[in-house]
């Protein structure tokens, strides 16, 4: 008898006692008023309960910052400022073991960067590579960036700029948009999806002076207008050659959809000098048959926006913006199913628990997904299921001010630290 009751009383117990938490994960998030945010996440012992605590909060990139890069084997974060002034503002930043940011270097740039990336010289690191939305431009530089918090306007290495010969089939595509800077796995090739020229430009690298050199670009379907993409690589036995088995996947925000590419690289006994692209499939980003949603605000009829993409294992995860599907203020992150060819499946469509997720990342042990919600300004934790699947919430905090609906306000990029 006193063993039953002693059993009971200590079940009851453990059911009242607190949730007992063990920090795991830092993060760091962006938001489009200038700040970055250093943020601590903390999970039970199962990883099913979890909070978010606000560590700290750094500037130094500007007045918009828009995007977020993390080196863990440097601690080393880049960070571009979206400024729609004469100028912008790139910086450099240590991460602390802590998640305490200091500034290691800045530069002024022509403004309205979207994306970057760091490429080319011994380590693949010498040199940055940079996009900027509505002036149709890609911009280089050579690192290091100086420091100091009054940095100095920095002449690039590069300047392209990007033309094309009639509007494209959406109001949006009245000029070129490039969106992202994407490094092959190989550091030999930077990719560019351009969304208002329906085009994923292709530029060569000199790994020595970090010079790129236009190559033949790949073509969309009109009105697809990518946005990002994400290399993957199939299973290879060990005597593949490290350009072998990869597929290029890009989210196409105006069309709604995804795209499989096959990639060819040049063969080393020939001539060439240029990947390829190879369209394969193109697949919605809502459930088969589901026609995407549009919302009427202030008399406009307003489209989703596919936002991002990322993979993880066989699996491979977008984020819709403005689509509601869970609810007047929550839109949707969808997955699927990677072939062994690189093709698509439609698993689910999933919460992401946030307002216009237009970032999102999914930790090295592929367990949570970290969704940065632009318009809801905050970040949320996402269980990330052994099927592939999403889950429950784990864990959700409100970052800085809130967003404005159809405003480029709010939180703009999260990533994991490490």
């Amino acid at each position: 008898m006193f063993s039953i009751c002693y059993f009971l009383v200590v079940g009851c117990l453990l059911n009242v006692l607190p949730t007992a938490f063990a920090a795991t994960s830092l993060l760091l998030a962006s938001h489009f008023n200038g700040a970055i945010f250093t943020l601590s996440l903390e999970t039970d012992t199962s990883g099913d309960n979890g909070k978010l605590s606000l560590v700290s909060a750094s500037g130094g990139c500007g007045s918009t910052s828009t995007w977020l890069q993390y080196y863990s084997d440097t601690r080393a974060l880049y960070c571009w400022d979206e400024s729609w002034q004469d100028y912008g503002t790139m910086a450099e930043f240590n991460v602390s073991v802590d998640g305490i940011l200091t500034v290691s270097g800045q530069a002024r740039t022509t403004g309205n960067d979207v994306h970057g990336i760091l490429y080319g010289g011994p380590k693949g690191r010498s040199f940055i590579a940079s996009v900027q939305y509505s002036p149709s431009t890609l911009t280089t530089y050579a690192l290091p960036l100086k420091p100091g918090p009054d940095a100095p306007f920095t002449v690039p290495l590069q300047l392209e700029t990007f033309t094309i010969p009639q509007p494209g089939p959406d109001p949006r595509q009245d000029r070129p948009h490039p969106h992202q800077t994407i490094l092959d796995p190989t550091g030999k090739f930077i990719l560019v999806p351009d969304l208002g020229a329906d085009t994923i430009r292709i530029f060569s690298i000199n790994p020595t002076t970090g010079y790129l050199t236009s190559c033949p670009g790949a073509a969309t379907a009109p009105g697809d207008g990518p946005r990002h993409g994400e290399y993957w690589r199939a299973k290879v036995d060990e005597k593949s050659r490290e350009e072998e088995g990869w597929t290029l996947f890009t989210v196409n925000e105006l069309g709604n959809s995804l795209s499989a590419w096959d990639v060819t690289y040049p063969l080393l006994d020939s001539n060439a000098t240029c990947l390829s692209l190879s369209h394969k499939q193109t697949i919605s980003t809502f459930t088969p048959g589901v026609t995407p949603p549009s919302t009427t605000y202030n008399g406009q009829l307003l489209p989703p926006k596919a936002a991002e993409v990322h993979t993880f294992s066989d699996s491979l995860y977008v984020a819709n913006r403005n689509d509601k599907t869970f609810g007047p203020e929550t839109d949707s992150l969808v997955a699927y199913k990677i072939s062994e060819r690189g093709e698509l499946e439609f698993v689910a469509m999933g919460t992401s628990y946030s307002f216009y997720p237009r970032s999102f990342n999914v930790n090295k042990a592929g367990t949570l997904v970290a969704v940065g919600g632009q318009t809801s300004s905050s970040v949320a934790i996402v269980e990330r299921m052994w099927d592939g699947r999403l889950g429950k919430l784990v864990a959700r905090l409100e970052v800085g001010s809130l967003g404005t609906y159809t405003n480029e306000d709010g939180l703009s990029s999260v990533v994991w630290v490490e």
